[in-house]
């Protein structure tokens, strides 16, 4: 089960995003501010996940994508990636059964042959317990990056040349998106990256094209509800055109 794709107009016409995707950055920095050690910061960007999915779910928006570790993570302190791997397990462990009878859908993007085979059954457990409810569908992005997902994408596409099964000439924008990590879900509307840092970071680098994107100071940790909603109001105000004209957008808005 997805969520619906709205169409063109649809999301020119609306203010409110159907496709929410994060960047979680500053768990450290919260926890050196404070003289904590990296992994308290990690536990209460925790907490974070916890208030923006609740805050997803009470304004309506169908996808939220969090970019939980990237391709780049595994060069950190092999000490701190075995206990973002323990969080990560210890968190998915606590958090299926709340997830579930709210009606989230839990997915997972990213090359998962490099984790432990205990957290691969967990992560496969949860999606299966989780496929077909039909509220907010909550992507997690785990040892994934854009250029992975696009080279991923080719592969695909070059076997299915090799067997004779598409012809090159048929190769378009649409059936590129059809082998992409997100291809049945809409591409986000907003893009918000927490931390001060602005750079999308290898994420999701085909479907953001035409996302909006929102940088804030906040750290994640601290990230919260009227943050968030700052966030949507910012997205509110902003004039998407997709190649449109400004009077073409305000016609649509009108129509």
């Amino acid at each position: 089960m997805s969520a619906r794709i709205p169409t063109l107009e649809e999301r020119i016409r609306s203010s409110l995003p159907a496709h929410v995707a994060i960047i979680m950055d500053g768990n450290g920095r919260w926890a050196r501010r404070r003289g904590l050690p990296r992994p308290a910061g990690h536990r209460e960007g925790v907490k974070a996940v916890r208030r923006i999915v609740e805050c997803c779910r009470a304004e309506g928006i169908q996808v939220l994508t969090l970019f939980a570790f990237s391709s780049e993570n595994w060069r950190r302190p092999k000490t701190e990636v075995r206990l973002l791997l323990e969080l990560f397990a210890a968190t998915l462990q606590r958090e299926v059964d709340a997830l579930h009878r709210n009606g989230v859908q839990i997915r997972f993007i990213g090359e998962r042959t490099a984790f432990p085979e205990r957290l691969v059954r967990m992560m496969a457990s949860a999606e299966a317990t989780t496929a077909e409810n039909d509220g907010l569908v909550l992507v997690i992005a785990v040892n994934y990056g854009g250029r992975w997902d696009l080279v991923q994408a080719m592969r695909h596409l070059a076997v299915e040349v090799a067997a004779g099964r598409v012809d090159p000439g048929e190769i378009d924008e649409a059936r590129i998106a059809g082998h992409l990590s997100l291809a049945d879900l809409p591409e986000p509307d907003l893009f918000i990256r927490t931390g001060g840092e602005q750079r999308i970071s290898n994420f999701l680098l085909w479907q953001l094209a035409y996302t909006e994107l929102y940088f804030t100071d906040v750290l994640w940790p601290d990230f919260d509800a009227d943050c968030f909603r700052e966030a949507l109001a910012w997205f509110a105000g902003r004039q998407r055109r997709f190649g449109h004209t400004g009077e073409q957008v305000e016609q649509l808005k009108g129509a």
